[in-house]
């Protein structure tokens, strides 16, 4: 393992994120504390609890859990489709580096700037609303294990797409919608019993819903089968990434 070769992917990226900090980091926790003035100040105070948890303090895990999804994908999708952009892909791709380090360097680099947004956003979120954690490590370890998987489904978009307008289609118009529907602002339990069924088939409503056990011990599904669903997407992502370096498919396009 060529661990100079994955510092060098790694701190690059990272230094890009450092050069633009205001959209990388800053921006996301402004939009997601806007959600928290509108959704958890204005509107949570009118509602009842949900599961004996205050509305303001249900949301937290959801919104956190929604900015990672699109950072996650946005960081490591861009992350490797500018240098197919700009032509230094076949510097990477001459270099003696292999697909495992090249994927540990630029995934690595997306999974470390959505951890450091969705720390700073749970941060933020003690000043609007108050909430507990009452299995921290294993918030911790939701938090790392999504934005890896993420980071490696938006990887795979950076390869497919070949153009600007392909890099937002997935997170805009399939992620972004799948987490407002995966019960980030409701439980799908408060849905009716046909739509509770269409709702399992959405495999955000997993993350959501062990993200939020680890805060509060309520969950819509078993904290265990979550855990299993973003594993297995993990996988998916994982062969479809190798299969992808081993075919050569639209890796220098």
């Amino acid at each position: 393992m060529n661990f100079y070769a994955i510092k060098a992917i790694y701190l690059f990226e990272m230094a890009r994120t450092w050069r633009t900090i205001m959209q990388s980091i800053a921006s996301p926790v402004l939009s997601t504390s806007l959600y928290f003035i509108v959704f958890g100040s204005a509107i949570g105070s009118r509602m009842a609890s949900i599961e004996g948890v205050s509305y303001a303090a249900f949301i937290v895990p959801g919104l956190i859990m929604l900015s990672i999804l699109t950072e996650s994908i946005s960081n490591a999708s861009f992350g490797i489709y500018m240098p197919k952009f700009a032509g230094t892909i076949y510097e990477v791709l001459s270099a003696p580096i292999s697909a495992v380090e090249t994927v540990i360097g630029y995934v690595g680099a997306a999974a470390t700037k959505s951890i450091i947004i969705g720390t700073i956003i749970l941060i933020t979120a003690r000043l609007f609303v108050d909430f507990s954690i009452e299995h921290p490590l294993w918030m911790i370890a939701f938090l790392v294990l999504t934005s890896v998987t993420f980071s490696l489904f938006g990887f795979i978009i950076g390869i497919w797409a070949d153009s600007f307008q392909k890099l937002q289609i997935v997170p805009l118009m399939i992620v972004t919608p799948l987490a407002f529907l995966g019960g980030s602002f409701y439980s799908i339990n408060m849905l009716p019993p046909f739509w509770q069924t269409i709702a399992l088939f959405n495999p955000v409503v997993y993350l959501v819903s062990g993200f939020r056990w680890s805060f509060y011990g309520v969950a819509d599904v078993g904290v265990g089968i979550s855990l299993g669903m973003t594993l297995v997407f993990m996988l998916i992502c994982l062969a479809a990434i190798g299969w992808i370096f081993r075919t050569g498919y639209r890796i220098k396009a």
